[in-house]
């Protein structure tokens, strides 16, 4: 839930932690799954070119469309907007495209999230290419040629397995890496405050994805019966999961609903009922990584294929009153492609409303990005020749979802205004505390004594 209108936002290679990028002096080269040629360029160069992140081409964070996306986040009624987003085309080489979606929590969860919004691409940009080339180094050969995966599927087994090993890793680390940043930030306070992310990077016909929290992912493709489907890509890391359960209780966190949610569960210290975060991994929240949660992403791999249409990523504000199926068909019914985004926006807020009424309305973030490349007039979803009225059931290739995310906690009837939502009054800044959703029983949580801030660990 941080705020992504800012455009005097700016990242430099001094925001990427020490050891965390190659040498300056060294070359990248990237081979394209699906690409015409290869790039080669210094990388010192362009990270240069990274210190004037607001300026550059093909890289967007505010509301707005690029060459195959379109982008739109609205705030909610718990205060400042703590949702962020970016599409980043041309990530790395062209024929690559990055995605992200990054909900704060927490008293500065917009601060966390347009962090990591900054940051995030940058690590994994610089894992990547110092894992790629040491492993190139070290055997001299790539295995796969430019054209050695077409559309159909891959070619040669042993080199996307190559390829996505070196996406995992660079996943892996650069969230790892993220973590650390935020403990150790100078001036950011992320011990009760934190961030979700569900990131992508489509890479000719292959996707590759890492996410943590409760933000997701899901892809609209054509059936046999030439009708949409929605398929799920990412997982709601919530702490009602078993495996996500287990693992906090293992490490003496407690996990349970309170009597006036009973549909949320969230995670508390095993010696006070705070700060009540309803998500197993998240970036910050350092209150609790001692106790569960981690900042350990979910990675996978897909090859896209031509049924494969667009992909829809967004923060819980929209799964909370959308199904997937619901929103497959909002995109796909959109008038234009440039306006899914927002249309996608403006039809959570009316189910906000009437399922709602009483409660605060979430900030919601979308990025819809079509795979075909193209945006509006060029290859319209009503000219591919397949019908979204008809819409099958979620895929079987990630665990079972509910319909909708349930994170939502209605707040006493009062104060309801004639729209039938809750304000919080004029205060809503970055200064109150009305951005606090994603935990609860406040009061408890600004007594909590830093136990986490002990020496930095080597």
């Amino acid at each position: 839930m941080g705020c992504c209108v800012s455009t005097s936002s700016k990242s430099s290679c001094s925001s990427i932690s020490d050891g965390d990028i190659v040498s300056p002096t060294s070359c990248f080269e990237i081979t394209m799954f699906g690409g015409r040629r290869r790039t080669k360029r210094t990388f010192s160069n362009h990270i240069s070119a990274l210190q004037h992140m607001s300026s550059i081409p093909n890289r967007i964070f505010t509301n707005g469309k690029s060459q195959s996306s379109c982008i739109f986040t609205q705030q909610g009624r718990k205060g400042i907007n703590q949702d962020a987003m970016i599409v980043w085309e041309d990530f790395m080489a062209e024929d690559m495209t990055f995605c992200g979606v990054f909900d704060g929590h927490g008293p500065y969860g917009h601060l966390v999230a347009r962090k990591v919004r900054d940051t995030l691409p940058l690590k994994l940009f610089s894992f990547f290419d110092s894992y790629e080339s040491k492993k190139n180094k070290s055997t001299g050969t790539i295995c796969c040629s430019q054209d050695s995966i077409s559309s159909e599927g891959p070619v040669c087994e042993a080199g996307i397995e190559d390829k996505t090993g070196s996406w995992k890793n660079a996943f892996l680390k650069s969230y790892k890496s993220m973590d650390k940043e935020l403990r150790y930030h100078p001036s950011l306070d992320c011990f009760c405050s934190g961030s979700t992310a569900v990131t992508i990077v489509k890479q000719g016909s292959n996707l590759f994805m890492g996410s943590i929290g409760d933000s997701r992912a899901i892809m609209a493709s054509v059936d046999g019966n030439n009708s949409l489907v929605a398929i799920q890509l990412t997982v709601d890391l919530k702490p009602d999961l078993p495996r996500e359960a287990e693992r906090i209780k293992r490490c003496k966190g407690r996990v349970f609903a309170l009597q006036d949610e009973p549909e949320v569960s969230r995670v508390w210290l095993p010696f006070d009922d705070a700060p009540g975060l309803a998500m197993a991994r998240a970036f910050g929240d350092f209150c609790l990584k001692e106790y569960g949660v981690i900042s350990v992403p979910e990675f996978s791999h897909r090859v896209l294929t031509d049924k494969d249409k667009f992909i829809v990523l967004a923060s819980d504000g929209i799964w909370d009153v959308l199904s997937n199926e619901e929103v497959i068909e909002i995109v796909s019914s959109a008038s234009s492609r440039s306006s899914a985004a927002r249309n996608l926006v403006d039809s959570a807020a009316r189910e906000w409303k009437t399922k709602y009424p009483t409660s605060k309305m979430d900030d919601c973030a979308v990025i819809c990005l079509f795979l075909d490349g193209k945006m509006d007039s060029e290859s319209d979803c009503e000219d591919q020749g397949f019908s979204s009225a008809t819409l099958a059931g979620e895929s079987d290739d990630c665990e079972p979802s509910l319909q909708r995310n349930c994170t939502v906690r209605s707040p006493e009837v009062n104060n309801v205004n004639d729209d039938g939502l809750t304000r919080v009054g004029d205060e809503e800044t970055a200064a109150g505390w009305s951005g606090l959703e994603g935990v609860t029983r406040v009061n408890s949580l600004v007594q909590l004594p830093r136990f986490s801030e002990e020496t930095p660990r080597p």
